[in-house]
């Protein structure tokens, strides 16, 4: 990435949680981390210090919060949280394993994995959910100043959506950005053109961008 200019935003997924690792879907249910996830927000937190942030935002669960803090703690800036931010609601899939999820709901899920508008077990569209969340991130950016760095702490579901929003790309192409793993995030800068992706599911310090693409 080049020298700051323009304002940047860090979407940080939430550190492991169990229902993770049972490949459980977790929605707007409350899980805690794990210790994995707390050692994960620790490390990720002192990377993402040393870009200096600005502001820290955060959906208010629980995973979500105790990953903002070790930023907190290590940054010193305070979190402000907000239920926009949280995953998408998915209805009767909540609790489920994605296994019993395609056993039960057969049709709806492999609908939602071709990239069609579907309610979830009834949920939320994941257009909703970019309805929800965007302009939250908006808000929180536009108080920056002309260079400013916001990290907004949400998970996996929302992070993907609220992109393809930022970015202005069509609903049924957001399953092409991939998934964020856990702890790791995604940086969009400003430019004359409007928000752009410059590092997607990263865990390590963004590296300079140097040639004709600049």
């Amino acid at each position: 990435m080049s020298a700051r200019s323009g304002r940047r935003i860090v979407l940080w997924r939430h550190g492991q949680t169990s229902w993770n690792l049972e490949s459980r879907f977790q929605g707007t249910i409350d899980i805690e981390l794990t210790e994995v996830g707390v050692a994960q927000a620790r490390r990720a937190a002192r990377l993402l210090a040393s870009l200096g942030p600005d502001a820290v935002i955060s959906s208010d669960l629980r995973r979500t919060r105790a990953t903002a803090a070790e930023l907190a703690a290590v940054s010193g800036l305070p979190v402000s949280y907000d239920a926009g931010l949280r995953e998408s609601y998915a209805g009767d899939w909540q609790g489920l394993t994605h296994a019993e999820i395609e056993d039960r709901f057969g049709e709806q899920y492999a609908a939602w994995k071709r990239g069609e508008p579907v309610r979830r077990g009834g949920g939320e569209l994941e257009t909703e959910v970019a309805d929800r969340a965007a302009p939250v991130v908006r808000e929180a950016v536009e108080k920056l100043p002309a260079d400013g760095l916001l990290v907004v702490v949400s998970h996996g579901g929302t992070i993907r959506t609220t992109i393809g929003r930022l970015l202005g790309l069509a609903p049924e192409s957001w399953e092409a950005l991939g998934s964020v793993s856990n702890c790791c995030w995604s940086v969009l800068g400003e430019s004359p053109r409007g928000w752009r992706l410059l590092e997607h599911n990263a865990g390590s310090l963004p590296e300079p961008v140097i040639g004709d693409d600049v």
